[in-house]
């Protein structure tokens, strides 16, 4: 069965082009959606009603955040995983990940529904297995896969019996079993969809509340719908060539927000591709959910 392709339909946020657009999601509290420019060490706060972006800048590089409460979140960096205080912006490490090691920085990661946190790490430069993927709970931290070169893909069904990721070297999405509870692990990860023979290469996926996996395709310019069976449903297109990673959004997350990145680009290829580095809000039809707090 093939998939269906869409046309993108939707529009460009009005906020600054990111170097590396990563890690976006959603505060229903808030009504208001947060995404970073990890090269560029920025945190965009966007309130979707009045289409006002604020930027923070950041003294390290930052690529994950999760509503702790009102006054709180958690932020992943280079260094570790931070509390942010909102009012303020100041950071707080807590639970340090990989500080030693200047080769290393953050990447992708998800809260999964038991309030654990899965965050993935990779070198500064793509270094081969430089990485991993760890489990973060109340502090606790467990290397869950080692040898990890580009972490990404990391979202959970909802009920948090899969947990979904991928090394985006190996164009392979994985699928493993998870305990609801704690969101360890309870199997070994097995390949739920080749994508060796595809434009472009696996990034950042968010699940939908039917379980379906939303998996941006960077270098492929859009976003591709996957059953849990691992078959491709359909795709969206984005008016970015390096489309990064999605978000549900809106009073019902029934929308989707996609970032981008412009990082690596020419002078020609830019001009080529002048949304390079924006976030998108898509018009096609989501039943999205929000992502759990992390809990401390």
């Amino acid at each position: 069965m093939s998939s269906e392709m869409f046309a993108f339909s939707g529009r460009k946020l009005d906020a600054p082009a990111s170097m590396l657009g990563e890690g976006p999601t959603y505060d229903p509290h808030t009504g208001t959606a947060w995404w970073f420019d990890i090269v560029g060490r920025k945190l965009i706060e966007y309130h979707l009603a009045s289409d006002t972006a604020t930027v923070h800048d950041l003294p390290v590089m930052g690529s994950v955040l999760a509503r702790i409460d009102d006054k709180r979140q958690m932020v992943a960096t280079e260094a570790g995983l931070h509390i942010r205080h909102v009012f303020t912006g100041e950071l707080e490490l807590v639970t340090p990940l990989e500080a030693d090691n200047d080769v290393t920085r953050s990447n992708d990661g998800r809260v999964h529904p038991s309030g654990a946190l899965w965050i993935g790490t990779m070198g500064k430069n793509a270094e081969k297995g430089a990485g991993a993927i760890y489990h973060v709970a109340r502090g606790v931290v467990t290397v869950l896969f080692p040898n990890i070169t580009i972490p990404n893909g990391i979202c959970f069904s909802p009920d948090g019996a899969i947990a979904y990721f991928t090394d985006t070297a190996t164009a392979k999405l994985m699928r493993v079993a998870t305990d609801p509870a704690t969101g360890l692990p309870t199997g070994s990860p097995e390949v739920l969809h080749d994508h060796s023979s595809d434009v472009g290469g696996l990034d950042g996926a968010v699940c939908d509340l039917d379980g379906g996996i939303w998996n941006a395709r960077w270098g492929g310019g859009c976003v591709d719908v996957y059953a849990p069976d691992g078959t491709r449903l359909k795709t969206l297109k984005v008016p970015a060539g390096k489309t990064t990673c999605p978000a549900f959004v809106g009073e019902n997350a029934d929308r989707l927000i996609v970032t981008s990145a412009r990082e690596g680009l020419s002078e020609d290829e830019l001009a080529a591709d002048p949304g390079a580095g924006c976030t998108f809000l898509l018009d096609h039809p989501v039943k999205g959910r929000f992502e759990p707090d992390y809990l401390l």
